[in-house]
């Protein structure tokens, strides 16, 4: 999990109270807010995956937020709240009766410190299509990947089951 930190860490005066907080951000703008909320000197956390997906029928992994939408920002009790609202790429601080709801700390640094797991295209097991050639418009069901662009998967043909090996471009999930 990767969180940004701006090096102008706040400088709190010790009496001073600061939490964690919750902001939605614009539709698909949460790395667009956190980059501008850190070039305004606030610190955020906004928690990555890394995904696997299909494209073109090639395996590609790529990062993305685990909360789309979202992100946590670390704010004094005191704080002007006016900034964030004209921030962009933010939507509004997360509040409950007009007052914003802190988060524990406790459940923003489990999140800083889990393990980044990769979440692979089709999951043994599942269920999916095969989308051309002599088996085109079965079911299957996938098995495991063969190689990079090659997958064995488990189809019930003539009442029996068979396994296939076939092109990766060739099947999508159900």
């Amino acid at each position: 999990m990767q969180v940004n930190r701006s090096d102008t860490d706040l400088q709190l005066p010790a009496h001073e109270k600061s939490a964690w907080y919750l902001v939605q951000c614009k539709s698909r703008q949460d790395e667009r807010a956190e980059e501008n909320l850190t070039r305004q000197g606030y610190k955020c956390a906004r928690p990555l995956c890394r995904r696997e997906r299909v494209v073109r029928g090639m395996r590609t992994t790529s990062q993305e937020s685990l909360f789309p939408g979202y992100l946590f920002i670390y704010l004094p009790d005191s704080a002007n709240w006016a900034p964030l609202r004209s921030t962009r790429g933010v939507n509004r601080l997360v509040s409950f009766g007009g007052k914003p709801l802190a988060v524990k700390q406790e459940l923003v640094t489990r999140l800083q410190n889990r393990i980044e797991d990769i979440k692979p295209a089709f999951v043994v097991g599942e269920r999916v299509r095969i989308l051309e050639g002599g088996l085109g418009a079965l079911d299957a069901i996938f098995m495991s990947a063969d190689g990079e662009e090659r997958v064995i998967l488990l189809i019930s043909l003539l009442h029996r089951q068979q396994t296939v090996s076939m092109p990766l471009m060739n099947v999508s999930a159900f």
